[in-house]
């Protein structure tokens, strides 16, 4: 049984291989989309996340690239004893 598994995993040709690439690539980028939203929905306040929330929403992947890039580090960057005032 082990060999007639063996046998199959290496019959995967280049068409399979470019589908499983595209559908982990598809996945992926649906988990990042959904968490930067998430994210955009649980850390920003006021205007700032409607505004970030509708971006991300409409342009889906690209939208959350540039939430990721532009305007994530900047909280992760806040020195954590000056939430505390």
């Amino acid at each position: 049984m082990p060999a007639l598994v063996l046998l199959q995993l290496r019959s995967v040709g280049l068409p399979e291989l470019i589908v499983l690439v595209l559908l982990f690539g598809i996945l992926g980028s649906f988990v990042f989309w959904i968490w930067m939203l998430i994210d955009a929905a649980t850390k920003l306040r006021g205007d700032d996340k409607i505004v970030w929330v509708i971006i991300i929403a409409v342009t889906h992947v690209i939208g959350a690239l540039i939430y990721f890039i532009a305007k994530r580090p900047r909280y992760i960057r806040v020195d954590p004893m000056e939430w505390r005032t």
